[in-house]
């Protein structure tokens, strides 16, 4: 018998073959990594999640979850496995069907053209215009015409542009610097135009700097007269520990041009950044990881803004960063281990400094980074750039911003002070921890009504014509979740533990006595599988939203404020768009606030990445809001977990907060 290991052929559906290979001991999960098979695996193969299924085509293998929580008897008998649970006995075939894709073929694509999205930017556009900061980016392009050099005239070429130079702008030649690659074209450019060169300029500490030289001539793509109509173009990038965007902007108007988002390609190293920070501490994982966000997404996604913008990404001269702790430390390739180990110390809350080569993603080399400042380990820059964005430190009022997504943070506050912190709410707002759940890509359900008489539903699908499904659903995310529980409570299916107390076709229990509401029938779904959401699904998602409003609670209590003293919330996130809030509010996941009171503000990390790359007086003022903002630390706080506990009902142990809406 062969000891040393065997060949693995992965059958990927709607794609191309793979051939990988498992050392002894390795599992499936292990020889799809190794192949380049990406895998979605929310736990990291940890074996919790129970989302890694692949189907055993041919050859002999051991374990796979036979009988256990993830896989029924039948499903097991058919050939499924859990890759991270199933180790080869002998060469073996397998499929991996799109549901383990769906992450990175089938995510959702932020759409920027809405009117909605329009409209985001357009406001914060003229907020920044009210502030003082629009169009402040530092940036500027200028036509020079230099003196040819002659025998009477020889000075070099870098002296030359420096003469014209002081004299066009006044500054003095010694306190003007030329880039490094800007000198390089220099001697070719300037002969190219005959001396007339299109300058890019950064002023910056008292001088100038010069970024770029292009040349000016009829043919050329600046243009003989109008140079400034080539533009100076900026990078917006917001990177989530579940899906990357980035926005490209005309620097000189502030207009966005061109938009893309992608999936995160850290995702097969699991759903958490605990996760991944536990594979960034194996050998080449601080690397394997910037790659996988860096290589592996966002530069294919610059790629493609340039080609819709018809410039070269060299031509990208300044780049805003937000994201949170762990992702902006393994974006710029810095250990994080630190972060999840007591103390629980970054490596850094602000990097400045930062130039477009060290970025690695195709910008300008000498281009200006600003990356959003963090406030603690976890909580990011995602959340800084997402308060500006908010507007939430210009309201006299009391406010509260709320990001879901894989992480949840909080920030209550107003003009006069603010605070944070993050939750421990786990991945279920991403469809982690429930059996059926999954992320927000084409064939999840976000939302349902169920009709209380005969309790069937009406699903609306992710992918969907007009909402309608028409095609088979695969799953459900986040926000089908909180519709799908916040049904079931309202029909009064399920009680205030989130056990079923009504019988029908819809509701199935198991010889255990659990049970579970039927979503989709067999035949229904894409999987042939029922989507079921259990008892223990229920669990799971319900300690994850008290999470949330116990820590609303908490941060309240220490100001000595009732819940209606908010007077607006701000929620964003990646779930945020298919929420309902009144749904979120039945369950218990919000606070009993009139309708009214709740604004969607969409991506507001990329918001903020983009108030910060067109303006250097707003990059400043989040850099002022990360240092102004205390930080809470909920785990220490003696109250919280009194108040976990008595959120962990459907809506709560108090039905006092739930009774009715809070008058305006």
């Amino acid at each position: 018998m062969r000891t040393s290991g065997y060949s693995v052929t992965f059958k990927v559906e709607n794609g191309a073959d793979a051939e990988g290979f498992a050392a002894p001991g390795e599992s499936l999960f292990d020889a799809a990594q190794n192949a380049g098979v990406v895998i979605d695996a929310p736990c990291s193969g940890n074996g919790t999640c129970g989302k890694c299924r692949l189907k055993l085509l041919s050859g002999e293998a051991e374990g796979g979850d036979s009988g256990a929580r993830h896989l029924s008897a039948a499903e097991y008998a058919a050939g499924w496995r859990l890759a991270c649970a199933t180790r080869p006995r002998s060469d073996v075939a397998v499929q991996v069907p799109a549901s383990s894709l769906a992450w990175q073929n089938r995510i959702r694509i932020t759409d920027f053209s809405g009117e909605r999205e329009r409209a985001v930017f357009a406001e914060l556009r003229d907020n920044l215009k009210g502030m003082g900061f629009a169009d402040d980016s530092g940036l500027s392009l200028m036509t020079l015409h230099l003196a040819p050099p002659s025998l009477d005239d020889p000075a070099a070429d870098r002296e030359r542009l420096a003469r014209a130079l002081a004299a066009e702008t006044g500054a003095s030649e010694n306190t003007l610097r030329l880039a490094l690659s800007a000198l390089r074209k220099l001697p070719l450019a300037a002969r190219e135009s005959g001396f007339a060169l299109a300058c890019v300029l950064r002023r910056e500490n008292g001088g100038v700097t010069v970024l770029d030289v292009l040349p000016v001539s009829a043919d050329s793509p600046l243009g003989a007269d109008s140079p400034s109509d080539a533009g100076l173009y900026g990078l917006a990038v917001d990177i989530g520990t579940t899906t990357v965007s980035l926005l490209l902007v005309n620097l000189q108007t502030s207009e966005p041009v061109a938009a893309a988002s992608g999936g995160n390609g850290q995702i097969r190293y699991g759903a958490d950044v605990i996760n991944r920070i536990i594979e960034s501490t194996r050998k080449g994982g601080v690397e394997r990881l910037r790659k996988a966000v860096a290589d592996e997404c966002i530069v294919p996604l610059v790629k493609r803004l340039c080609r819709t913008a018809g410039i070269a990404p060299e031509r990208i001269y300044r780049v805003a960063l937000a994201a949170n702790t762990t992702m902006t430390h393994l974006f710029l390739g810095v250990p994080a281990e630190h972060l999840r180990l007591e103390p629980y110390v970054p490596a850094f809350f602000c990097a400045d400094g930062v130039r477009g080569a060290e970025l690695r993603i195709g910008a300008h080399p000498d281009a200006e980074a600003v990356i959003a400042p963090a406030i603690g380990s976890y909580v990011g820059g995602d959340i800084t750039a997402g308060v500006f964005a908010s507007m939430l430190f210009r309201d006299d009022s009391l406010s509260l911003f709320i990001d879901l997504g894989t992480n949840a943070e909080l920030v209550l506050g107003s003009a006069e002070f603010l605070m944070s912190c993050a939750c421990s709410a786990g991945p279920a707002f991403e469809g982690g921890d429930i059996r059926c759940g999954m992320r927000a890509t084409n064939g999840a359900v976000e939302a349902c009504i169920i009709d209380a008489d005969t309790m069937e539903p009406t699903l609306t699908v992710i992918g969907a014509p007009d909402g309608i499904v028409k095609q088979k659903p695969a799953g459900i995310c986040g926000s089908g979740i909180i519709a799908l529980i916040g049904e079931l409570f309202r029909c009064g299916i399920i009680n205030a533990k989130g056990r079923f107390i009504r019988d029908g076709t819809r509701v199935r229990r198991d010889e255990w006595g659990g049970a579970g509401y039927v979503a989709a029938f067999e035949a229904e779904t894409e999987s042939g599988s029922p989507i079921v959401l259990s008892e223990t699904d229920i669990d799971n998602f319900v300690r994850a939203k008290a999470a949330i409003f116990s820590a609303v609670r908490t941060m309240l209590a220490m100001l000595d404020m009732p819940l209606e003293a908010i007077a607006r919330v701000y929620f964003a996130g990646g779930i945020g768009s298919g929420i309902s809030v009144e749904r979120a509010i039945d369950i218990g996941l919000f606070p009993n606030l009139p309708l009214e009171r709740y604004r969607y503000i969409g991506n507001s990390s990329l918001s903020g990445a983009y108030a910060m790359l067109c303006s250097r007086g707003a990059a400043a003022k989040v850099a002022e809001i990360s240092r102004s903002m205390t930080y809470i630390e909920l785990s220490s706080h003696p109250r919280y977990m009194e108040e976990f506990v008595a959120a962990c009902f459907l809506p709560h142990t108090d039905g006092s907060l739930f009774e009715r809406r809070a008058s305006p």
